[in-house]
Protein backbone atom coordinates (compact mmCIF):
# COMPACT_ATOMS: atom_id res chain seq x y z
CA UNK A 1 0.00 0.00 0.00
CA UNK A 2 2.52 2.17 1.06
CA UNK A 3 4.58 1.39 -2.22
CA UNK A 4 1.62 1.99 -4.14
CA UNK A 5 0.93 5.35 -2.91
CA UNK A 6 4.40 6.24 -3.13
CA UNK A 7 3.97 5.54 -7.17
CA UNK A 8 1.10 6.97 -7.49
CA UNK A 9 2.04 10.30 -6.23
CA UNK A 10 5.28 10.41 -8.47
CA UNK A 11 2.59 10.01 -11.86
CA UNK A 12 0.68 13.27 -10.35
CA UNK A 13 3.91 15.12 -9.96
CA UNK A 14 5.06 14.15 -13.30
CA UNK A 15 1.91 14.95 -14.99
CA UNK A 16 2.38 17.96 -13.25
CA UNK A 17 5.81 19.18 -14.56
CA UNK A 18 4.42 17.84 -17.72
CA UNK A 19 1.77 20.64 -17.76
CA UNK A 20 3.94 22.82 -16.41
CA UNK A 21 6.91 23.01 -18.84
CA UNK A 22 5.16 24.49 -21.83
CA UNK A 23 4.25 27.12 -19.46
CA UNK A 24 7.87 28.17 -18.56
CA UNK A 25 9.02 27.66 -22.20
CA UNK A 26 6.29 30.51 -23.11
CA UNK A 27 7.57 32.54 -20.46
CA UNK A 28 11.19 32.56 -21.96
CA UNK A 29 10.02 32.90 -25.54
CA UNK A 30 7.96 36.19 -23.64
CA UNK A 31 10.95 37.51 -22.00
CA UNK A 32 13.47 37.01 -25.35
CA UNK A 33 11.10 39.16 -27.46
CA UNK A 34 11.02 42.14 -24.88
CA UNK A 35 14.44 41.90 -24.73
CA UNK A 36 14.77 42.18 -28.60
CA UNK A 37 12.05 44.83 -28.83
CA UNK A 38 13.98 46.99 -25.79
CA UNK A 39 16.94 46.81 -28.31
CA UNK A 40 15.34 47.86 -31.38
CA UNK A 41 13.66 50.91 -29.27
CA UNK A 42 17.05 52.06 -27.84
CA UNK A 43 18.72 51.85 -31.71
CA UNK A 44 15.68 53.59 -32.73
CA UNK A 45 16.28 56.46 -30.35
CA UNK A 46 20.27 56.74 -31.20
CA UNK A 47 19.45 56.58 -34.77
CA UNK A 48 16.85 59.72 -34.42
CA UNK A 49 18.98 61.37 -32.32
CA UNK A 50 21.89 61.01 -34.64
CA UNK A 51 20.07 61.99 -37.95
CA UNK A 52 17.83 63.97 -36.60
CA UNK A 53 15.92 64.33 -33.71
CA UNK A 54 13.32 66.41 -32.71
CA UNK A 55 14.03 69.79 -32.08
CA UNK A 56 14.12 69.96 -27.75
CA UNK A 57 14.92 66.90 -27.57
CA UNK A 58 18.77 65.66 -26.00
CA UNK A 59 19.22 62.61 -27.41
CA UNK A 60 21.56 61.47 -24.89
CA UNK A 61 23.60 65.09 -25.65
CA UNK A 62 24.19 63.96 -29.26
CA UNK A 63 22.42 66.59 -31.23
CA UNK A 64 24.15 69.85 -29.10
CA UNK A 65 27.42 68.08 -29.38
CA UNK A 66 26.28 68.27 -33.00
CA UNK A 67 25.73 71.72 -33.06
CA UNK A 68 28.62 72.58 -30.87
CA UNK A 69 31.32 70.95 -33.44
CA UNK A 70 28.42 72.31 -36.68
CA UNK A 71 29.25 75.84 -35.09
CA UNK A 72 33.01 75.56 -34.86
CA UNK A 73 33.32 73.77 -38.14
CA UNK A 74 31.46 77.13 -39.62
CA UNK A 75 33.72 79.25 -37.26
CA UNK A 76 36.75 78.05 -38.48
CA UNK A 77 35.92 77.78 -42.04
CA UNK A 78 34.90 81.69 -41.93
CA UNK A 79 38.30 82.71 -40.10
CA UNK A 80 40.00 80.28 -43.06
CA UNK A 81 38.21 81.93 -45.64
CA UNK A 82 38.72 85.74 -43.90
CA UNK A 83 42.50 84.92 -43.61
CA UNK A 84 42.53 83.99 -47.28
CA UNK A 85 40.34 87.02 -48.50
CA UNK A 86 43.05 89.12 -46.30
CA UNK A 87 46.33 87.45 -47.59
CA UNK A 88 45.12 87.95 -51.45
CA UNK A 89 44.16 90.93 -50.86
CA UNK A 90 47.42 91.99 -49.12
CA UNK A 91 49.29 89.95 -51.74
CA UNK A 92 47.20 91.95 -54.54
CA UNK A 93 48.05 95.42 -52.59
CA UNK A 94 51.23 95.11 -50.89
CA UNK A 95 53.43 95.23 -54.30
CA UNK A 96 51.84 98.74 -55.53
CA UNK A 97 51.56 100.13 -52.05
CA UNK A 98 55.57 99.70 -50.93
CA UNK A 99 56.58 100.52 -54.41
CA UNK A 100 54.40 103.61 -53.99
CA UNK A 101 56.48 103.92 -50.59
CA UNK A 102 59.33 103.50 -51.99
CA UNK A 103 59.18 106.13 -54.75
CA UNK A 104 57.80 108.78 -52.46
CA UNK A 105 60.96 108.30 -50.07
CA UNK A 106 63.67 108.18 -53.12
CA UNK A 107 61.93 111.18 -54.47
CA UNK A 108 62.12 112.74 -50.57
CA UNK A 109 65.86 112.10 -50.36
CA UNK A 110 66.57 113.12 -53.85
CA UNK A 111 65.34 116.29 -52.70
CA UNK A 112 66.49 116.87 -49.47
CA UNK A 113 70.40 115.97 -51.87
CA UNK A 114 69.99 118.49 -54.10
CA UNK A 115 68.90 120.87 -51.48
CA UNK A 116 71.92 119.98 -49.40
CA UNK A 117 74.29 120.23 -52.65
CA UNK A 118 72.80 124.36 -53.43
CA UNK A 119 72.75 125.25 -49.81
CA UNK A 120 76.49 123.81 -49.89
CA UNK A 121 77.19 125.89 -53.38
CA UNK A 122 75.71 128.63 -51.36
CA UNK A 123 77.83 128.66 -48.19
CA UNK A 124 81.05 127.95 -50.77
CA UNK A 125 80.10 131.27 -53.03
CA UNK A 126 79.57 133.19 -49.84
CA UNK A 127 82.84 132.29 -48.38
CA UNK A 128 84.88 132.91 -51.13
CA UNK A 129 82.84 136.02 -51.55
CA UNK A 130 84.35 137.06 -48.24
CA UNK A 131 87.53 135.82 -48.93
CA UNK A 132 87.80 138.12 -52.32
CA UNK A 133 86.41 141.37 -50.03
CA UNK A 134 89.22 140.62 -47.19
CA UNK A 135 91.67 140.17 -49.81
CA UNK A 136 90.88 143.11 -51.29
CA UNK A 137 91.08 144.76 -48.45
CA UNK A 138 93.86 143.83 -47.51
CA UNK A 139 95.34 144.75 -50.94
CA UNK A 140 94.31 148.23 -50.57
CA UNK A 141 96.09 148.56 -46.89
CA UNK A 142 99.23 147.27 -48.19
CA UNK A 143 99.18 149.37 -50.94
CA UNK A 144 98.84 152.39 -48.76
CA UNK A 145 101.05 151.04 -46.47
CA UNK A 146 103.54 151.15 -49.26
CA UNK A 147 103.37 153.83 -50.46
CA UNK A 148 103.99 155.52 -46.72
CA UNK A 149 107.14 153.05 -46.77
CA UNK A 150 108.49 154.45 -50.29
CA UNK A 151 108.26 157.99 -48.68
CA UNK A 152 109.78 157.09 -45.51
CA UNK A 153 112.21 154.59 -46.59
CA UNK A 154 113.85 157.53 -48.88
CA UNK A 155 114.26 159.07 -45.98
CA UNK A 156 117.19 157.01 -45.12
CA UNK A 157 120.56 158.26 -45.71
CA UNK A 158 122.66 156.42 -48.50
CA UNK A 159 125.28 154.52 -47.25
CA UNK A 160 128.60 155.37 -49.09
CA UNK A 161 130.35 151.99 -50.11
CA UNK A 162 132.95 153.78 -52.32
CA UNK A 163 135.14 154.42 -49.99
CA UNK A 164 136.52 151.18 -49.24
CA UNK A 165 136.92 148.14 -46.42
CA UNK A 166 138.59 150.16 -43.95
CA UNK A 167 137.06 153.64 -44.15
CA UNK A 168 133.42 151.70 -44.47
CA UNK A 169 134.23 149.69 -41.62
CA UNK A 170 135.87 152.73 -38.95
CA UNK A 171 132.69 154.90 -40.18
CA UNK A 172 129.91 152.05 -39.20
CA UNK A 173 131.48 151.14 -36.58
CA UNK A 174 131.37 154.48 -34.71
CA UNK A 175 127.79 154.86 -35.53
CA UNK A 176 126.27 151.62 -34.10
CA UNK A 177 128.60 151.23 -31.15
CA UNK A 178 126.98 155.11 -30.34
CA UNK A 179 123.68 153.66 -31.40
CA UNK A 180 124.27 149.99 -28.90
CA UNK A 181 125.86 152.09 -25.88
CA UNK A 182 124.72 150.69 -23.15
CA UNK A 183 123.23 147.58 -24.16
CA UNK A 184 123.59 143.97 -23.94
CA UNK A 185 125.14 144.11 -27.11
CA UNK A 186 127.68 147.38 -26.55
CA UNK A 187 130.75 147.37 -28.32
CA UNK A 188 129.94 145.45 -31.09
CA UNK A 189 129.98 147.93 -33.84
CA UNK A 190 132.81 147.02 -35.69
CA UNK A 191 131.12 142.92 -35.54
CA UNK A 192 128.05 144.44 -37.34
CA UNK A 193 130.35 146.81 -39.67
CA UNK A 194 131.99 144.29 -40.91
CA UNK A 195 129.83 141.60 -41.26
CA UNK A 196 127.49 144.23 -43.43
CA UNK A 197 130.89 144.98 -45.44
CA UNK A 198 131.16 141.22 -46.24
CA UNK A 199 127.79 140.36 -47.14
CA UNK A 200 126.93 143.91 -48.80
CA UNK A 201 124.55 144.10 -46.36
CA UNK A 202 122.84 147.85 -44.95
CA UNK A 203 125.11 148.13 -41.48
CA UNK A 204 122.37 149.41 -39.66
CA UNK A 205 119.52 146.27 -40.38
CA UNK A 206 120.66 144.15 -38.07
CA UNK A 207 121.60 146.28 -35.34
CA UNK A 208 117.67 147.76 -35.81
CA UNK A 209 115.68 144.52 -35.92
CA UNK A 210 117.51 143.29 -32.95
CA UNK A 211 115.95 146.60 -30.87
CA UNK A 212 112.61 145.57 -32.60
CA UNK A 213 112.97 142.13 -31.43
CA UNK A 214 114.90 141.93 -28.26
CA UNK A 215 116.10 145.61 -26.99
CA UNK A 216 119.10 145.39 -28.49
CA UNK A 217 119.88 142.17 -26.87
CA UNK A 218 118.09 142.83 -23.50
CA UNK A 219 115.83 139.72 -23.58
CA UNK A 220 116.47 137.09 -25.88
CA UNK A 221 114.32 134.25 -26.16
CA UNK A 222 117.41 131.70 -26.86
CA UNK A 223 121.26 132.32 -25.92
CA UNK A 224 122.17 135.16 -27.99
CA UNK A 225 119.12 135.26 -30.25
CA UNK A 226 118.93 138.96 -30.42
CA UNK A 227 116.69 139.21 -33.35
CA UNK A 228 114.08 136.32 -32.73
CA UNK A 229 115.83 134.29 -36.05
CA UNK A 230 114.16 130.74 -36.35
CA UNK A 231 115.08 128.53 -33.00
CA UNK A 232 118.99 129.54 -33.77
CA UNK A 233 120.95 129.94 -30.48
CA UNK A 234 124.96 130.66 -30.24
CA UNK A 235 127.38 130.92 -27.46
CA UNK A 236 128.78 134.34 -28.01
CA UNK A 237 127.85 137.66 -29.97
CA UNK A 238 130.39 137.52 -32.56
CA UNK A 239 128.81 133.82 -34.02
CA UNK A 240 125.70 135.46 -33.65
CA UNK A 241 126.01 138.64 -35.54
CA UNK A 242 127.88 137.04 -38.47
CA UNK A 243 125.01 134.71 -38.60
CA UNK A 244 122.45 136.69 -38.38
CA UNK A 245 123.96 139.22 -41.16
CA UNK A 246 124.50 136.61 -43.28
CA UNK A 247 121.20 135.42 -42.99
CA UNK A 248 119.92 138.77 -43.94
CA UNK A 249 121.93 139.21 -47.36
CA UNK A 250 121.15 135.43 -48.42
CA UNK A 251 117.36 136.07 -47.45
CA UNK A 252 116.24 139.25 -47.84
CA UNK A 253 118.26 141.41 -49.40
CA UNK A 254 120.22 144.96 -48.84
CA UNK A 255 117.80 146.39 -46.44
CA UNK A 256 114.62 146.94 -45.34
CA UNK A 257 112.16 147.12 -47.44
CA UNK A 258 107.85 146.53 -46.70
CA UNK A 259 108.10 143.08 -48.49
CA UNK A 260 110.81 141.90 -46.16
CA UNK A 261 109.03 142.99 -43.37
CA UNK A 262 106.34 141.01 -44.10
CA UNK A 263 108.68 137.97 -44.44
CA UNK A 264 110.20 138.67 -41.11
CA UNK A 265 107.28 139.30 -39.19
CA UNK A 266 104.05 138.60 -40.92
CA UNK A 267 101.56 138.88 -38.42
CA UNK A 268 102.72 142.70 -37.77
CA UNK A 269 104.52 143.51 -40.56
CA UNK A 270 103.65 147.70 -41.05
CA UNK A 271 103.97 148.06 -37.23
CA UNK A 272 107.43 145.72 -37.41
CA UNK A 273 108.40 148.07 -40.60
CA UNK A 274 108.10 150.74 -38.80
CA UNK A 275 110.03 150.39 -35.55
CA UNK A 276 112.54 148.92 -37.30
CA UNK A 277 112.97 151.89 -39.79
CA UNK A 278 112.52 154.37 -36.63
CA UNK A 279 115.62 152.48 -35.41
CA UNK A 280 117.64 152.58 -38.50
CA UNK A 281 117.07 155.88 -38.92
CA UNK A 282 118.88 156.51 -35.48
CA UNK A 283 122.22 154.84 -36.32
Amino acid sequence: MHFFANWKGLTVAHKRYQQQKPNVAARVALVGVAACALVASIGMGVASGVSGAPEGIDSFGIAEQRAEASESSSLATSASDTAVVETSSLQSSAPRDISAGIADIEAEEEAARLAAEQAAREEEEARIAAAEEARAAQVEVVVQEQEVVEENTSSLSEVDWSVGKDAFVAEWTARIDAYLAGSALAGQGATFALAAWENGVDPRFSPAISNTESSKGGSCFLPYNAWGWGESSWSNWTDAINAHVAGLGASYGYSLTYENAAKYCPPHAADWYNKTLAQMQLI
